[in-house]
């Protein structure tokens, strides 16, 4: 009985089918397209499986992989799959295009390589350049392998930490013979490349014998029948020089970004970071110890896609052209041999010291690139020479332009510069081996022409400080005991000379964040990108929770910004710092905006951050049952650093030493200066409600006026007397965390310090490299181990190939048993339009 009910209910089902097949077909259809709208992958990927089996998959054609090339689509992120013969396609040009533009540029972006012997000689093809050589080499190698090779040379010049090396031969057979047995030759894993080094269109030499040549309207010098150069000689030069510029340009060195819509390029960037950070949890799940349960934001990055947690989005800068208030800017030769202040075209290691003008750059101010003309017609007929990066010699290095804003909420995005009301120059210069006299007479020089271009601009160009920075240094990025003094110019309309001492407290500028006024330093960090700060530092104050009862860390707190924008939404703040003026700028800011409760110590994060800590969070409570381990590894960690709040000649550099290449900002890491005196603990304590600058170097205060500290700084020094150091710390309840650091990132003692201390329930990270924030996040984030592994390995060469993950991963080791942290969420802040760098914001809680 119950089958004959059954087979009716049955055939009910099989005809109604039958009767509405058009229905289960449109069904089906529906649901295809739903999965192809839902999938962004959907027939990205080609089906392995098909092309194994002859043709044949089993999923027909509701497989989600393509069968074939036909039914190939490009993937969300405009790429195809790697496996496809499009993609291969275009890598193969791809790299055809990266060989010639490198053949290009090989050949003459060394301006710096050829001595003026040297530079004749190449105009008659008798000087080579070997690309691709190990950059351990030295001259002597380079030398060795030229004999081994059995190539006769008449010179041959090297630098460590380069890859290119430069021949000169003797005649035309020893050219022949050099290409035919050095070109494509296997050094290493790398094949040798022998190209051509064109010698110097604008010779220094040339400029007295110019001088004498009649000029046209527009002041040009004009070359003779008999000079020796016709006009085929010289459109045979030109050619090669436009193919050089044409194959890179300082607009796409600087900012890569500038040909694609900022739209597209906050785009770009969102899909840059969420990579980053998909790494983040990689290495986080690498990192987990063995027998310790995976976080639970470990397990749940599969539901957001691999992300440790969610990017809500990208903050767009609120001025796109022209936004930086600091630029630094190069002086060398450009591909033509002119000398020229601008940017350079590439990487000093991969043998580029060309350097062009900013002009084309849109990041760089209108007043920044006429400073930078200014200085340029200048070393036209300057007497001293310029730096020479392979011998490390001359004169002229670096010229730095800082703008400060004017106050008030509304800004002219058409013209940015009307916003400019100060600026101080900073001119790099090498002074060893010179003439006093000489360069007295050339900064005189200097001082004036900096003056008449300035007051005789139409509009007249604001010029608030000029400033001489003394680095005798290889790179541009000068120490923190590098010597500055203020030259004096002419006031403009007056006339009248502007005398000043070579106190440092004179050359200061200031700017306005969030409605407060700041005083800004020669050397003290600032972000360059003022209106874009603002909303980075209000989404940080939003998301750190803060309140009256909270008592914020501000850990590379340069000039005191993030402190002192939120220090009225906190009971306290307590800034770690440690460029000296730097701090002596943030106790100035807090006395200038009036406010007092704010503490700014002076000292390497890693050395103070313990017994600040220790300071603050004496007697913590217990936390959900975990005891606090701060004190355990304070006294392992810093058992020989007392109290360090100290005064001291120190510098920072900017998060981009150079606007093209973005390097860090100042490593928080203060240089070995004079012997610190160490003081008791019991002393140092400061008054919470009292804004002070700490100073204990160990030093009288005239001892320290001699050694550079202004009498500004001095007068501050004396108000951090003894007996405003006695008052005990008063206890906060909350306690939050903001770090700011450099493009390194956080020191690992600074990093098992926040770990370990129970009390810290809140940091808020905010990251100018992405790639450090993954480092210190593993190490923040990931569980410890049951048993620490303990030991020296500070020597193990493997070290040094491992990435920071990987480092970060290692480290993890041997962190102590504490509560790790958890990501909880994520946002981009756009400080760099144009460019492929972003301020990262993530909160972690625990």
């Amino acid at each position: 009985m119950s089958t004959e009910i059954l087979h009716p209910k049955l055939n009910c089902q099989d005809s109604s089918e039958q009767l509405n097949p058009t229905e289960k077909r449109k069904r089906e259809e529906t649901d295809t397209t739903s999965t192809e709208q839902q999938n962004p992958l959907w027939k990205t990927t080609l089906c392995s499986y098909f092309r194994r089996n002859d043709g044949s998959c089993s999923h027909g054609e509701t497989c989600r992989y393509a069968h074939g090339e036909s039914e190939l689509r490009v993937r969300p992120d405009n790429t195809w799959d790697p496996t496809s013969e499009r993609a291969k396609k275009l890598a193969k040009k791809d790299n055809d295009d990266k060989g010639e533009n490198a053949e290009k540029c090989n050949d003459v972006m060394m301006t710096d390589a050829l001595d003026d012997e040297e530079c004749s000689i190449s105009g008659l093809g008798l000087s080579k350049c070997l690309v691709n050589l190990p950059m351990k080499w030295s001259s002597d190698n380079l030398r060795c392998f030229l004999k081994d090779n059995g190539v006769a040379f008449k010179s041959a010049k090297k630098k460590k930490g380069m890859a290119v090396g430069f021949v000169t031969l003797e005649n035309a057979e020893q050219v022949k013979t050099a290409v035919k047995e050095l070109d494509g030759k296997l050094v290493g894993n790398k094949n040798l490349k022998v190209g051509d080094v064109i010698p110097r269109q604008f010779e220094r030499k040339g400029n007295s014998a110019m001088s004498s040549l009649p000029t046209n309207q527009q002041g040009e010098k004009q070359t003779q029948a008999g000079d020796g150069l016709d006009s085929d000689e010289t459109e045979a030069e030109d050619p090669t020089g436009d193919s050089v510029l044409k194959g890179r340009s300082v607009r796409d060195v600087v900012t890569p970004l500038a040909k694609m819509p900022y739209a597209d390029q906050l785009e770009h960037k969102k899909s840059s970071l969420t990579q980053t950070l998909k790494r983040l949890t990689r290495n986080a799940r690498k990192a987990c110890p063995t027998g310790v349960s995976l976080p639970e934001w470990i397990l749940k990055a599969r539901e957001i896609g691999g992300l440790p947690c969610n990017l809500e989005g990208i903050i767009e800068s609120p001025l796109i052209n022209g936004y930086r208030n600091k630029c630094e800017f190069s002086v060398g030769y450009s591909v033509l041999g002119k000398p020229t202040v601008g940017f350079q075209l590439g990487n000093f290691r991969e043998g580029v010291t060309a350097v062009e003008e900013p002009v084309d750059c849109p990041n760089v101010s209108s007043i920044a690139c006429k400073y930078a003309a200014i200085f340029q017609d200048f070393l036209q007929q300057s007497k001293l020479p310029i730096w020479n990066r392979l011998n490390n010699t001359g004169f002229w290095r670096q010229l730095t332009v800082r703008e400060g804003r004017m106050p008030g909420k509304i800004v002219e995005v058409e013209n940015p510069n009307a916003n400019s009301s100060e600026v101080m120059l900073i001119v790099q210069v090498s002074t060893l081996t010179f003439d006093d006299a000489l360069v007295s007479n050339e900064l005189q020089g200097l001082a004036k022409a900096f003056a008449v271009g300035a007051f005789g601009s139409s509009p007249t160009l604001p010029l608030t400080a000029l400033v001489l920075q003394d680095h005798t240094g290889i790179s541009n990025v000068a120490p923190a005991d590098a010597p500055l003094r203020v030259l004096p110019f002419s006031s403009g309309e007056s006339g009248s000379q502007q005398h000043t001492d070579n106190a440092i407290a004179e050359a200061k500028i200031h700017d306005f964040i969030n409605g407060l006024k700041f005083c800004i330093s020669p050397t003290a960090f600032f972000q360059v990108n003022t209106l874009a700060a603002e909303k980075l530092y209000s989404l940080a104050g939003d998301w750190a929770s803060l309140g009256p009862d909270t008592l914020l860390f501000d850990v590379c707190c340069g000039t005191g910004t993030i402190g002192l924008t939120l220090a009225n939404r906190v009971g306290m703040v307590v800034g770690i710092e440690m460029n000296a003026s730097a701090v002596s700028d943030a106790q100035r800011n807090a006395e200038i905006n009036g406010i007092k409760n704010c503490r700014f110590i002076c000292g390497k994060a890693e050395d103070v951050m313990g017994s600040v800590l220790k300071e603050y969070l004496a007697s913590p409570p217990k936390v959900d049952g975990i005891p606090d381990t701060e004190e355990k590894n304070n006294q392992e960690n810093s058992a020989s650093t007392e109290k360090t709040d100290f005064i001291v000649n120190a510098s920072e550099t900017d998060e981009e030493s150079d606007i093209g290449s973005e390097n860090g900002k100042g490593m928080c890491i203060a240089p070995d200066t004079t012997p610190i005196e160490k003081i008791d603990s019991t002393d140092s304590i400061a008054e919470p409600e009292k804004t002070g600058l700490e100073c204990t170097n160990g030093k009288s205060l005239s001892e320290s006026s001699a050694d550079g500290i202004t009498e500004s700084e001095t007068q501050l020094m004396k108000s951090c007397s003894s007996e405003n150091l006695t008052t005990p710390v008063q206890h906060f309840k909350n306690v939050v965390a903001i770090v700011d650091p450099p493009r390194a990132g956080l020191h690992p003692t600074v990093i098992k310090l926040l770990r370990t201390n129970s009390r810290m329930r809140r940091l808020v990270y905010i990251s100018c490299n992405p790639e450090s924030l993954v480092a210190n996040a593993i190490e923040l984030c990931t569980p410890s181990p049951d048993e620490t592994e303990k030991g020296n390995n500070k020597n193990n060469i493997r070290w040094r190939k491992m990435s920071s993950a990987s480092l970060a991963r290692h480290r993890t080791k041997s962190m102590p048993i504490s509560e790790p942290f958890r990501p909880v969420k994520a946002m981009a802040v756009d400080l760099f339009p144009h460019s492929p760098h972003c301020e990262l914001v993530m909160l972690l809680e625990r």
